[in-house]
C-alpha cells in the first residue's frame, strides 16, 4: 500500500512560547519529484493545446504551459499533507495555525516550509461529572403579576393628546430641521433625518434623534429648541456617521399614552376575564422563572468547573485577539465624532489595560468549555449552524445567504460555532448538575 503523502513528509516542531508551537517541515526531493510527476501526469490528461488531442500533447509542453498551474496544485498538496500531519497526532491539540516562512518553492525540488500553531492548555476537569448544583425556581409573587398587568394597560394604550410639559415616554409632533447639508444624490432616509414636518419624535429609547429625550423632556406645544445630535461612529447612514448636527425642532403636539382600564384590556388580549388573563400572566412569569433558574445555574456549573479547571496558562494569541474584539465593542460606545476617535486612541494603552483581565475571563472560559465539549463529545454540525443562521437572519431582517457570507468574510462564524457549543455543552453539564 502506498505511503500517504503526509508520512513522507518530515516534521520537527519546537516550542516557540506559551501554547505556540513552531512547525518546520520538509518535502524530501525524491517526494517532491514524484509528486510533480503525479500532478503533469493528471494536467497532461486534460489538457488542451492547439494541434493537439485532449491528453495527447508532449508533457514538456504541458509543463510550460501550465507551469503556474502546476506549482499552485503541488503546494497545495504539501501544505495539505502538513496540516493532515500535525492533526493525525494526538498529542497536539491545535487552535490555530497560520504560515510563517513559506520558503523557496521550486517544482521538483526539496521544499521546506514552515508554520506556527497555537496549541490548548492542557485542562484537568476528571471529576466534572460529578458536579451538583441546587439553584431554586424564584417564586412569581403577586406583585410582579398586578406590575405586568400594569405594563400591559399602558402598552396596549393608545395615544391623546396632552397638556403641559412633555415627559419621558411621550409621542411629539414635530418640525425639525438640521444644519447637515445635504448632497444631491441623498436618500430618502437621509432627508428624513436631516428634516420633516409633522413626524414623530419618541421619547423613549432607541432615540430618532440622538440627544432628544434629555433636550425635549419638559417641551411645550408651540415653542422651538435648539440640541446638538452626537451620531454614533457606526450609524446605520454613513453619511452622518460620526457626526454632529445641529437640530432646531418646533413642537406641535405632544401625546401621551392613557392607559386602558381592565374591561378595555381583557377586549383587547382577547381574554375571557380578568382572572384568565392574570392566570396567564402568571404562567409567563413562571415560565421566564424557570429560565431563569436554568440560566443561574448553568453559571454555577461553570463556576464548579473554573474551580476544577485550576491555574493554566492562557495562549496569549487568543487574549490578544480578545483584548482587539473589546476594544472594539468599547470604541463603538465612546466613539460619537473625530474628536472621540482621536482621543480614543491617545488612551489606546489605558483601554487596553482596562480590557485585559475580561479578555483573559472570556479566553479561559472558552477553553474551559472547549475542553468539557471534547470530554462530551459535543460538536455542532451544519444543519444546527445553519438552523441558527436561519434565527439570527430573522432577527436582523436579512437573507441567511448573506449573513453566513458576512459572517465568514468577518471570521464571526467561528466564533457562533463556538457559542453554540459552549451552549449545548453548558446545557448538558446543567442538566445532570440539576438532576
Amino acid at each position: 500500500m502506498a505511503k500517504k503523502l503526509s508520512e513522507s513528509v518530515a516534521l520537527e516542531v519546537k516550542d516557540t512560547g506559551v501554547c505556540v508551537r513552531e512547525f518546520a517541515f520538509k518535502v524530501p526531493a525524491d517526494v517532491a519529484k514524484s509528486e510533480s510527476g503525479k500532478v503533469l501526469n493528471y494536467i497532461s490528461g486534460v489538457a488542451h493545446l492547439p494541434g493537439f488531442r485532449p491528453g495527447k500533447a508532449p508533457q514538456t509542453l504541458v509543463s510550460k504551459k501550465y507551469a503556474g498551474e502546476i506549482a499552485e496544485e503541488l503546494r497545495n498538496r504539501f501544505v495539505g499533507a502538513a496540516v493532515e500531519k500535525i492533526e493525525s497526532d494526538a498529542a497536539l491539540d491545535l487552535l490555530s495555525l497560520r504560515f510563517k516562512d513559506m520558503g523557496e518553492f521550486k517544482v521538483g525540488e526539496e521544499f521546506a516550509f514552515s508554520m506556527e500553531g497555537v496549541i490548548a492548555p492542557a485542562i484537568d476537569l476528571a471529576d466534572y461529572k460529578s458536579i451538583k448544583v441546587e439553584v431554586p425556581v424564584d417564586a412569581v409573587e403577586e406583585k410582579a403579576v398586578e406590575e405586568r398587568l400594569d405594563m400591559f394597560r399602558a402598552m396596549y394604550g393608545s395615544y391623546a393628546d396632552a397638556e403641559g410639559a412633555a415627559q419621558a415616554e411621550d409621542m411629539l409632533k414635530v418640525d425639525y430641521q438640521g444644519d447637515f447639508p445635504l448632497p444631491e444624490d441623498a436618500s430618502a432616509a437621509l432627508k428624513r433625518q436631516v428634516e420633516a414636518k409633522d413626524a414623530f419624535v419618541w421619547l423613549n429609547e432607541p432615540e430618532i434623534l440622538p440627544g432628544c429625550i434629555k433636550a425635549l423632556t419638559g417641551a411645550e406645544v408651540g415653542k422651538e429648541y435648539k440640541f446638538v445630535s452626537e451620531y454614533p461612529a457606526d450609524y446605520r447612514e454613513a453619511a452622518l456617521a460620526g457626526r454632529k448636527v445641529a437640530y432646531t425642532v418646533k413642537v406641535n403636539a405632544i401625546q401621551r399614552r392613557k392607559k386602558l382600564t381592565d374591561e378595555e384590556l381583557v377586549e383587547r388580549t382577547a381574554s375571557a376575564s380578568l382572572d384568565a388573563l392574570k392566570e396567564n400572566i402568571r404562567k409567563g412569569l413562571e415560565t421566564d422563572a424557570k429560565a431563569k433558574q436554568r440560566r443561574d445555574a448553568a453559571e454555577a456549573v461553570y463556576v464548579k468547573l473554573d474551580a476544577m479547571a485550576g491555574d493554566f496558562a492562557l495562549p496569549e494569541a487568543l487574549v490578544d485577539s480578545e483584548i482587539q474584539k473589546l476594544l472594539q465593542q468599547k470604541a463603538r460606545e465612546v466613539v460619537k465624532s473625530e474628536e472621540d476617535a482621536e482621543k480614543f486612541k491617545a488612551e489606546l494603552a489605558d483601554h487596553r489595560a482596562a480590557v485585559k483581565a475580561d479578555a483573559e475571563k472570556a479566553v479561559r472560559r472558552t477553553l474551559i468549555l472547549r475542553q468539557a465539549a471534547k470530554l462530551e463529545k459535543i460538536a455542532v454540525g451544519d444543519q444546527e449552524l445553519d438552523a441558527q443562521i436561519q434565527m439570527m437572519s430573522r432577527y436582523y431582517g436579512s437573507k441567511p445567504r448573506e449573513l453566513r457570507d458576512m459572517l465568514e468574510k468577518s471570521g464571526a462564524i467561528d466564533e457562533l460555532r463556538v457559542d453554540i457549543v459552549n451552549g449545548k455543552v453548558l446545557e448538558k453539564l446543567t442538566e445532570a448538575a440539576l438532576a
